[in-house]
């Protein structure tokens, strides 16, 4: 239960900090692209259950649905790619925390027509697990670019998450510090994967 309770204060502080960040983007990205504000997309959950995640919109009108990996550079809005440099636009996730799709840490969720993806992770049983914001795998700088990859390392953190390494991961990806901890942690678990 306070577990649970200091996510969501932590989830409604960081919705209330970047606020003011969230009015100004959104005012700049009507200017370069109109609406909608928010982006919406199906993503597997646990159980692969499917669930809508929200980002802000860094993309222009139209850009096919696929990973992110899969898209052309030119469909990047020019102040999306600056939003996602500084990570602004994953920060409606923070309502998919509260709402309970996702955990703040955890594998990142995919989509449904990741067809590789899913079929790595659920024979590895990622999907046993929620999906979270951030995770080991983001830190230390692996994506869906690679999904056999991927899903070892998404086994990895339930097997081994602590609340010391949930910090290490939650640092590294606001600051950067700990990655290369990080990276030790995944090369010597690997092994045994």
């Amino acid at each position: 239960m306070f577990k649970i309770l200091l996510r969501n204060i932590i989830c409604v502080a960081g919705l209330i900090i970047v606020l003011p960040f969230f009015l100004v983007y959104s005012f700049l990205l009507l200017l370069e692209d109109g609406r909608p504000l928010l982006f919406s997309q199906q993503r597997l959950g646990k159980n692969k259950r499917c669930f809508d995640i929200y980002k802000l919109r860094t993309m222009k009108n139209g850009t096919p649905n696929k990973g992110t990996h899969e898209i052309q550079h030119d469909n990047y809005l020019t102040i999306g790619r600056f939003a996602r440099k500084i990570k602004l636009d994953e920060f409606p996730q923070l309502i998919n925390v509260l709402k309970g799709d996702l955990n703040l840490i955890g594998h990142r969720p995919g989509l449904s027509n990741q067809v590789a993806l899913r079929d790595n992770r659920d024979s590895l049983s990622v999907f046993d697990h929620k999906p979270g914001i951030t995770g080991l795998s983001q830190v230390t700088g692996h994506d869906m670019s690679d999904p056999k990859l991927l899903s070892k390392i998404d086994s990895i953190y339930p097997k081994i998450k602590s609340i010391k390494l949930d910090m290490k991961i939650l640092f590294a990806t606001i600051t950067g510090i700990f990655r290369n901890n990080l990276l030790e942690i995944v090369k010597r678990e690997l092994k045994d994967v």
